[in-house]
């Protein structure tokens, strides 16, 4: 945990934004796997660790904004539970570790929300997103679980976003960690990779690592020479000459901060022309998004310029035809980049989006688009200093997409459907880096930047791979 006066001005800064009420953050319980006793790996909800820092199952809180109370409950173990996990800190010593003074049992939270139900008072909460936390939740304030998204606080949504998006030294220290540890992992898979090697070899390696060092992997590692899948997870493929191996993968630490990175590679350690080709486009987009990243700058914007260098680019190579500002208006390159450039990173790898996108990535100013391509950006705001954001262009050939725009006559005044069709056995090519906003720009996140361009990418394969 950070210093327990961390967590004292975070809950300080959250009373200030909100009026009166009582805000409700429950943490997360343990989830059985395949039988009640043998759970999943524990992850705490995140905005409870941002304001309580308590990595432990089955605890919640209660903020009263009127008298300015804050109650940690939960239950002391039992002797049973210490026979089998050893000594254990009491609930009042892990509370006092974070600045509160005031605990009770985990049971008392419901009668304590009912009585200020009673008296008309307002209940904060943010969407559940898992069942066991819902139910719990529906119990506590008697409402029917279908209909507890009725009641969320879009006040508390507010709050707890513009609190959570800016990174102060310490949260950005603890992701240059994760950061660290991501480039471990991806020059660790460019060291592995070779023919013959099973995707799911290099995938068991990155998860190792990302333990060793931190807290596992920020989300389960895509490894695939099926590139054009953009959330690929099946690892079984064994690696074939001439292919590209497609990584995308991060880190937790130890305090949950999160990186995400993505690197695509050929299999045998050289890219063909054509790969180079397609894989320089996407770099310069990458690059472009970095020279307009600065505070006041819409991220959507951001796109659409990383979007024109991919449609200039592809036309260049014959498989885009005509006016590129017209097409990405159009959103014609969404044929090729059907995702958005980036998202927010932080104690999520996408950070808050249980709360809900439409706040996160967008606010009253700037609205979600539906052009294709730019309506899956899921950060389209303005950038402000603090904010940590992906910057992640890709181009892909997704056989089945070709197919349905082809068939629909989609983007047809913009693409050369003949001269797409030569690349469908292509694969797809990603790369991301993180991205700090700076009060006069922005700076690349981690120290030490795994290989991203071809030349760094086949030295570093043809001096390292094992």
């Amino acid at each position: 945990m950070f210093d327990k006066k961390t967590y004292i001005n975070r809950r300080q800064a959250l009373k200030a934004r909100l009026k009166n009420g009582v805000v409700l953050l429950p943490g997360n319980s343990e989830s059985s796997a395949n039988y009640p006793s043998n759970t999943y790996l524990f992850r705490q909800d995140s905005t409870f660790l941002y304001f309580f820092g308590l990595n432990h199952p089955d605890y919640a809180a209660l903020i009263d904004l009127d008298s300015g109370e804050e109650i940690l409950y939960g239950d002391d173990y039992s002797i049973d539970d210490i026979i089998w996990m050893g000594p254990q800190p009491t609930l009042a010593e892990q509370a006092e570790q974070v600045g509160v003074t005031r605990t009770a049992p985990l049971q008392a939270i419901e009668e304590r929300l009912k009585k200020a139900i009673g008296q008309g008072r307002r209940i904060h909460f943010l969407p559940p997103y898992r069942g066991e936390t819902t139910l719990r939740m529906a119990s506590w304030l008697g409402i029917q679980p279908q209909r507890l998204s009725d009641y969320v606080s879009v006040e508390l949504a507010v709050a707890v976003v513009a609190l959570r998006e800016i990174k102060d030294d310490q949260e950005i220290a603890e992701m240059e960690r994760a950061c660290a540890i991501a480039t471990e992992m991806h020059t660790l898979a460019m060291a592995m990779c070779r023919p013959g090697v099973v995707e799911q070899q290099i995938s068991g390696a990155l998860d190792g690592v990302a333990l060793r060092a931190g807290a596992g992997v920020s989300f389960p590692s895509i490894v695939s020479q099926n590139g054009e899948t953009l959330h690929n997870h099946y690892h079984g493929n064994v690696l074939t000459d001439g292919r590209l191996l497609l990584v995308d993968a991060g880190a937790e630490t130890n305090l949950n901060y999160c990186s995400d990175f993505t690197r695509t590679f050929p299999v045998n350690g050289r890219f063909t022309t054509r790969q180079k080709e397609v894989y320089d486009i996407v770099l310069a987009a990458n690059d472009r998004a970095f020279e307009l990243s600065r505070p006041d700058v819409c991220y959507w914007q951001i796109h659409n310029a990383a979007c024109l260098v991919i449609a200039e680019g592809l036309k260049a190579l014959g498989l885009m035809q005509g006016d590129m500002q017209e097409a990405v208006a159009a959103g014609a390159q969404a044929l090729f980049m059907p995702h958005g450039l980036g998202h927010q990173v932080g104690l999520d790898v996408h950070d808050m989006e249980n709360i809900g996108e439409k706040y996160v990535g967008y606010d009253e100013e700037t609205l979600r688009s539906s052009t294709p391509g730019l309506s899956s950006l899921r950060m389209g705001k303005r950038l402000k200093p603090g904010q940590v954001i992906t910057v992640e262009p890709g181009i892909y050939f997704i056989p089945a997409l070709v197919d349905k725009w082809g068939k629909e006559g989609l983007g047809g005044e913009f693409i050369n459907y003949a001269r797409v069709r030569e690349y469908l056995d292509f694969g797809g090519i990603r790369i991301e880096d993180n991205l700090l906003v700076t009060p006069t720009g922005n700076r690349l996140m981690g120290k030490h930047r795994p290989p991203v361009t071809t030349e760094e990418i086949e030295t570093y394969m043809a001096e390292h791979r094992q």
